[in-house]
């Protein structure tokens, strides 16, 4: 019996050190989502006037898609179908959730199961750190979504000092603290896991250095979500950074510009922690803005103070510049010979790509996204995708593009559709829908047979929601006064 045992525990022991050395060969997963970033403001995009070293550096030794793109002009929308690895629009989420920490509806839908979820079952330590923007109350808490660990905001946008001072938005609340109306959650207090959290530093900072940390701890293989909230407004730096950028006159881009130089220094930060740690070779990084970079209008007129180079419009357009993004992607032990790719990339590929590295659960709903290490490696030809599509709210703005065409929808109010062939005119200058009748119908029809997998968007876009919930508390204050009034007062004798 004692002979038994011993060349049972002989041949346990051998099973947990080649099971050890299978994880050990699992690369660790780190998204790196920017916020409202313009497409040329980077060095690797062809910025000369931001300063980008890190992110050039991952560039330079990494994979740099040529055709990247999110799955909606906008954020929340954007988020979701980044982290779920299926179009948003087949769970009905095509608007930007509003921070609503007591409604138990408004959220990723729980039909739906997060990379993190997926990485959770392949023994992974999952972690977001960062914005969240995809609800506030308990059901949607990225602690119940599959992450590990979570430093941030669950709203749409966060002042980046620690005392909410801006000086960019001069008007305020009755307390005298800054009112950014834009985001709810804006001076709000960051949350660890489920407990208020704070921090004495500028954000971008505080974000990184905690991402930093994150990327040290464990032997496990780690899948971490830094989803920064520069550079989306407020526009707020440092006062040396911002200094740095003199050379740029206007000066909403001078601290765009500052916001985006410390973004980069941040993901620094976390490659330098990774190098430490001996985790930066089987460290799997993608780095990507969640929409292109935003336009301010000011008394009807549309002031760029980023730069989407030569691609058409930006942030909430169906044109490439409203979707049409920065990416690369960085594995040292995975990826040997560093370029560009030219295929149809997309945030969708994230998830499919983690899950199949991973060996993670694939159950559920089937993912939309390609795991793009076989085309990336030139194993498989061609492109991950036949075509990519768009739809904002049911279908009032859509989009549809393979490797040659791109038909459309714009926003705005647009009653005309528009045809693009992209090999000859990639920047949307010459509209031919009415030149090529057969070519318009090839391309609805590929529209058409996505969107027959596609469910109406049911949720309220932040502004009207919170429209709708003071419409709510006013009427139930009216309903209670109306009941005091009918009401009898308590006599004592």
């Amino acid at each position: 019996m004692s002979k038994f045992n011993s060349i049972t525990k002989l041949a346990l022991s051998f099973l947990c050190i080649v099971n050890t050395s299978i994880a050990a060969e699992k690369p660790n997963i780190l998204v790196i989502l920017a916020d409202d970033l313009g497409y040329a403001d980077l060095g690797f995009t062809g910025s000369k006037e931001i300063f980008t070293p890190n992110l050039d550096a991952l560039a330079e030794n990494g994979i740099v898609c040529k055709n990247g793109y999110v799955t909606h002009p906008y954020c929340g929308p954007s988020r979701a179908g980044l982290i779920t690895g299926r179009y948003q629009a087949r769970f009905g989420l095509e608007i930007n959730l509003t921070n609503s920490p007591f409604d138990l509806h408004s959220g990723l839908p729980l039909t739906e199961k997060t990379f993190a979820t997926r990485l959770k079952k392949a023994d992974y330590h999952t972690g977001i750190i960062g914005k969240w923007h995809l609800g506030g109350s308990p059901p949607f808490h990225p602690n119940n979504r599959g992450f590990d660990y979570f430093y941030g905001f669950l709203s749409g946008g966060h002042s980046y000092f620690p005392d909410g001072v801006t000086t960019n938005h001069p008007l305020t609340l009755p307390d005298g603290k800054p009112h950014y109306s834009a985001n709810e959650g804006c001076f709000q207090p960051l949350m660890r896991n489920n407990q208020s959290a704070e921090f004495n530093e500028y954000l971008t900072t505080a974000l990184s250095k905690d991402a930093a940390k994150f990327v040290k701890e464990g032997t496990n293989p780690f899948c971490l979500y830094l989803a920064y909230n520069a550079p989306h407004q407020p526009l707020e730096a440092p006062k040396a950074t911002i200094e740095k950028y003199s050379h740029i006159k206007d000066k909403d881009r001078r601290v765009y510009a500052a916001m985006v130089d410390e973004m980069d220094r941040g993901i620094g930060l976390v490659v330098e922690a990774l190098k430490e740690s001996g985790k930066y070779d089987n460290t799997l990084i993608f780095f990507l803005s969640d929409n292109g970079g935003a336009r301010k209008e000011t008394k009807g007129k549309i002031n760029q103070y980023t730069d989407n180079g030569n691609f058409r419009d930006g942030k909430g357009s169906m044109h490439e510049g409203g979707s049409h993004v920065p990416f690369l992607i960085h594995w040292p032990a995975g990826l040997k010979n560093p370029g560009t790719f030219d295929g149809l990339v997309s945030s969708l590929d994230i998830s499919a790509t983690a899950v199949a590295l991973a060996d993670g659960d694939s159950s559920g709903h089937p993912l939309d996204g390609k795991n793009l290490i076989p085309f990336l490696t030139r194993e498989t030809k061609g492109s991950p995708h036949a075509a990519l599509f768009w739809r904002t709210q049911n279908g009032s703005s859509w989009a549809v593009r393979t490797e040659t065409t791109k038909y459309l929808l714009e926003n705005h109010g647009a009653t005309k559709t528009e045809l693009y062939d992209m090999e000859s005119d990639p920047f949307e200058s010459k509209d031919i829908v009415d030149e090529s009748p057969e070519r318009r119908a090839e391309m609805a029809k590929l529209w058409n047979e996505w969107n027959s997998g596609n469910i109406a968007n049911s949720f309220l876009e932040s502004g009207q929601y919170q429209k709708k919930r003071l419409q709510m508390y006013e009427e139930l204050r009216k309903e209670l006064l109306e009941k005091a009034k009918k009401t009898a007062p308590v006599i004592i004798e």
